[in-house]
């Protein structure tokens, strides 16, 4: 009988899946020492990204069960 995988529960909250199978993840910096940042960096920080394409069979691997 073959194990069930384990989702990776940090991973789980940092990523979410799209309708059409992408990864999308948090821009990092946009939490804290805001003071400095300028308006339109702050906005784009507040974007979502795409997880790139060399990192989302690890990131696959990490939540298998989300990507359904």
């Amino acid at each position: 009988m073959k194990q069930k995988l384990k989702t990776h529960k940090g991973a789980a909250k940092r990523f979410k899946v799209t309708a059409t199978g992408k990864i999308v993840r948090a821009k990092a910096g946009g939490s804290h020492l805001l003071t400095k940042k300028s308006s339109k960096r702050k906005r784009v920080l507040k974007q979502d990204a795409l997880v790139h394409k060399r990192d989302k069979k690890h990131i696959e691997r990490l939540i298998p069960y989300n990507l359904r």
